[in-house]
């Protein structure tokens, strides 16, 4: 039984890594209510999937702009700098929701415009992070660190979009951005206690080359490529959060609260997943693993549009969740152990282009199906087309379908 319960090893072996882990489990919960604040917001001032799936649309230009150059920037200086820079970034927009939601501005484009600033920090700060984990562990301790960075994630989208719509249900939407100021002070507090990481190797100055030589390399690399091709697949096709609004009462009948019932249900599967994830880092066979977590989670996806019953509704979300959860903790492990340290923060400015970018994308995508058919074929069809492609994927690369976490090759 110990085999299969969450390993807790990089917790007790690197104290940074502790401190790196508890402020971002805090701050989590603070950033995810003001998620689902923004999406309940801008669907009571509009009424329309539509407007809420342009969230995703403002925060994918800044996303994909300093993604890329936020990563060149996280390979040519101190790492831990700009992490604390960006992430003063972020507190200070969380303010400006406050003030917006305490004048009672009623203006839908000073949210779009928070949204995109909030993406541009968020962009700079995640490939920075990221890239300092692997300094911070054992590499063969990576696959655990990476699903406990998942349990911190989903702590807070389980608990925040709960207590997100509790708090507007209790004091309106400045309560909830609140909250977010409060909390995201933890995230600040351990990237201050980090030491120093500066960037190793051949240091380039940030700029287009640097970006370019990025994605050079991710073309000599179809393993770790197809990686992010497996992401963008699932997010784009069967990412299905901005219908939250409008399904919570088309199919369940329900209100403020059920969104966020439904918001948090697949962060609670993959908790739950997180909790028996002992065996995760004995899977040598990463690739593989990932096509198989990310077709159980389109269908469980795409099964949810069929959902009538609120809990058959949120057992279907927490299994995409679970499903989820454990694709990503073997992507972030490929790209982490795989990829050279000179080389990691600019990979990780392209991945989290995919992995922050695509559910944007994901959301417009929904929205605008959604609007033109119905949320019953934007959800069963986005997930019939995101298994066909990993399908695709997995019979053209064969790299990708050998690739050994023992071995790490990825040509």
């Amino acid at each position: 039984m110990p085999r299969l319960l969450t390993d807790i090893r990089p917790l007790r072996e690197s104290p940074e890594f502790r401190r790196l882990w508890i402020g971002s489990t805090v701050s989590q919960l603070g950033q995810q209510m003001t998620a689902v604040t923004v999406s309940i917001q801008v669907y009571a001032l509009t009424g329309s999937t539509f407007s809420v799936g342009l969230v995703g649309l403002f925060a994918l230009v800044p996303l994909i702009v300093f993604g890329l150059y936020g990563g060149a920037m996280a390979d040519a200086i101190d790492r831990r700098t700009l992490a604390l820079v960006s992430s003063a970034g972020l507190w200070l927009l969380s303010m400006v929701l406050v003030v917006q939601s305490v004048l009672d501005w009623e203006l839908v484009w000073v949210l779009y415009a928070v949204v995109a600033a909030q993406s541009a920090c968020f962009a700079v700060n995640n490939p920075a992070r990221s890239a300092i984990i692997p300094r911070l562990i054992r590499p063969e301790l990576l696959p655990a660190a990476n699903t406990l960075s998942q349990a911190a994630f989903n702590l807070g989208f389980t608990a925040g979009p709960l207590l997100g719509a509790s708090v507007i249900a209790w004091h309106g939407f400045a309560a909830a951005y609140l909250v977010d100021v409060v909390t995201f002070t933890a995230a600040l507090y351990a990237l201050f206690r980090l030491p120093p990481v500066p960037p190793t190797g051949e240091v380039r100055r940030a700029g287009i080359r640097s970006v370019l030589e990025g994605f050079a390399f991710l073309r000599t690399a179809p393993a770790l490529l197809a990686t992010f091709l497996a992401d963008i697949l699932a997010m784009v096709f069967a990412q299905p959060r901005a219908l939250f609004p409008a399904v919570a009462g088309a199919f369940f009948a329900g209100g403020v609260k059920t969104v966020g019932l439904l918001q948090a249900a697949p962060a609670i599967g993959a908790l739950l997943g997180v909790l028996f994830s002992g065996w995760v880092s004995r899977v040598r066979r990463q690739g593989i693993a990932i096509v198989v977590a990310i077709t159980a989670y389109a269908a469980a996806v795409g099964l949810f549009g069929f959902a009538r019953s609120i809990w058959l509704g949120v057992a279907l979300l927490a299994m995409s969740g679970m499903a989820d959860m454990v694709s990503s903790a073997y992507r972030n492990t490929v790209l982490q152990s795989a990829a050279p340290d000179a080389m990691r923060g600019r990979l990780q400015g392209v991945f989290i282009v995919v992995v922050a970018g695509g559910p944007r994308l994901g959301d417009f995508v929904a929205g605008t199906t959604a609007d033109l058919t119905t949320p019953t074929i934007a959800l069963a069809g986005g997930a019939c087309v995101c298994i066909v492609g990993l399908l695709i994927l997995l019979a053209r690369n064969r790299p990708f379908r050998e690739y050994d976490a023992d071995v790490r090759a990825l040509r």
